[in-house]
């Protein structure tokens, strides 16, 4: 049986400047789970396209990302101060994450009230 370890949670400015402050995080929060390196690598561009594409939508505020970790999976939430995720047009940059999360993740959600964006990710070794 797989141990949890107690969520993780960053609070940060919607700034996509502070990508690279959530993707780094994200690796090593992965590294706590049993994954590849391949895999971990597929989790920190998970992380930077949802904080980019959830920092898109609400370029003012602040986001709460939340890292829950076992052995087996992560699972990492992107909530914000919003009530929900504005329509996509296809030749927007957020459309291009919505993308990119769909393939990577093994399950990818949004919800709304308020509007976040939940990624899960299995352990592969």
């Amino acid at each position: 049986m797989s141990s949890a370890i107690s969520p993780i949670t960053l609070t940060i400015a919607a700034d996509p400047q502070l990508a690279r402050l959530v993707r780094m995080t994200a690796a090593n929060v992965a590294a706590l789970s049993s994954m590849s390196v391949d895999r971990i690598e597929d989790i920190r561009m998970a992380a930077e396209e949802a904080f980019i594409y959830v920092s898109s939508i609400s370029p003012a505020g602040s986001l709460t990302v939340t890292f829950e970790v076992d052995d087996e999976h992560v699972s990492l939430t992107f909530a914000t101060e919003l009530d929900g995720f504005p329509e996509l047009d296809d030749g927007d940059p957020a459309a291009y994450a919505d993308l990119i999360l769909s393939a990577v993740c093994d399950a990818y959600q949004k919800t709304t009230s308020p509007a976040a964006l939940t990624l899960n990710l299995k352990a592969d070794v």
